[in-house]
């Protein structure tokens, strides 16, 4: 089924008393809540809290131990091609022979390489999506000679290569200079306005993706919540959620931002 074919919903997901069980343990329980479709979601909480398991459900890779999970109104499992996923160490394996545009056509063939197996058309739509996160320039050159940033622009490229609905991000700033987090984020914002694409986002540092978050999964004390990121971005709340004093300060434009609280 293509993406034209999809059927037309405002809600990209939706938990009906969903739990997460991984190794024979609860990870997380209570999840009833709905998604809607066309915002930029932070996924946060603390490490073990289930933020890679609640990942792998949406992408339809670990059932939901009780309760319902819908991907744009179907089973995760039914979703997987309305799904681009960006995941952490984006490059690790990839060797010293695979480029740029092997690594967003393997996005369309499925196939590791990519060498020979892509038709005329795929290629020109790889060339758009490298144009879309602006790598047009580094589209031939080894994945293994790029900068983080740059790494982080061909992932996102052979993520969002098919046309997804759903982009997910599994801490796209890990091991990036400052300058280059800047640079991605501003990416997902233009993305995001040009493409009407939901995101999905795991973020240990919230700060730098403050501005282009609007809403917030998070887990807390065994259960996932959701709520607008105004309400999530609480200096009790988010002492509660990372067991450290947080306190939340503002810019001179008014803009907010964490630090621990002295």
């Amino acid at each position: 089924m293509s993406l034209s074919e999809l059927p037309v919903t405002r809600t990209a997901l939706a938990f009906t008393d969903v739990s997460a069980v991984r190794g024979g343990r609860l990870i997380w329980s209570d999840a009833s809540f709905t998604v809607p479709a066309g915002g930029i979601v932070a996924v946060i909480g603390p490490n073990g809290s289930g933020k890679t398991t609640l990942l792998h459900m949406v992408l339809g890779l670990l059932p939901a131990a009780s309760g319902q999970l819908e991907v744009f109104g179907r089973r995760p499992s039914q979703g997987r091609d309305s799904i681009g996923y960006v995941p952490q160490h984006y490059a690790e394996g990839a060797g010293e022979a695979i480029r740029g545009i092997d690594a967003v056509l393997l996005g369309l063939t499925g196939n590791r390489w990519a060498f020979g197996r892509s038709t005329a058309a795929q290629r020109k739509q790889a060339g758009k999506a490298l144009a879309a996160v602006e790598a047009t320039d580094i589209a031939e050159r080894r994945l293994s000679t790029l900068s983080g940033g740059q790494q982080q622009r061909i992932a996102i490229a052979a993520a969002l290569v098919a046309q997804p609905q759903l982009l997910i991000l599994d801490e796209p700033l890990a091991s990036l200079d400052l300058r280059s987090q800047h640079d991605i984020v501003a990416l997902l914002a233009r993305l995001h306005a040009e493409l009407a694409v939901t995101m999905l986002v795991v973020a240990h540092d919230l700060n730098p993706l403050l501005p282009i978050f609007d809403s917030a999964i998070y887990l807390l004390d065994g259960r996932a919540h959701y709520a607008p990121i105004r309400d999530v971005v609480d200096g009790v709340l988010l002492t509660r959620l990372y067991g450290i004093p947080i306190q939340v300060a503002h810019t001179q434009e008014g803009e907010p931002f964490m630090r621990r609280a002295l």
